[in-house]
């Protein structure tokens, strides 16, 4: 940092702190994901590290810390009679055109169930 100025400092600061606002952001948007329970597909939006949030049907509205907790709320919504032990990154699918991708494949590392 020889030779650089006092306000050039702060500015590479600033720009630098910019930056890493403007990333999370994009990732405000969720990724789209689906799953098909007991005849009924139910919609959601997926944040990274964990969190699910609905976006339709009866459970629309309701934000989850983990896609675990969104997959055993939806089997408790469509057949209560059932043990709702799921495991969600295996419940949850992407919602994109080609081959069935389940959650599992965007995982972040050490992501809890």
């Amino acid at each position: 940092m020889a030779g650089v100025s006092e306000g050039e400092i702060v500015r590479r600061l600033v720009a630098t702190h910019a930056d890493q606002q403007a990333e999370p952001a994009a990732q405000d948007e969720g990724v789209p994901i689906y799953a098909d329970y007991s005849g009924h597909r139910t919609r959601a939006l997926y944040f990274a590290p964990a969190r699910v949030q609905i976006t339709d049907g009866p459970l629309r509205g309701r934000s989850f810390k983990t896609p675990t907790a969104a997959a055993r709320a939806v089997v408790r919504q469509y057949n209560p009679q059932v043990n709702d032990n799921r495991n969600g990154w295996g419940f949850w699918q992407l919602e994109q055109p080609g081959p069935r991708t389940w959650l599992q494949a965007i995982r972040p590392h050490g992501a809890d169930l």
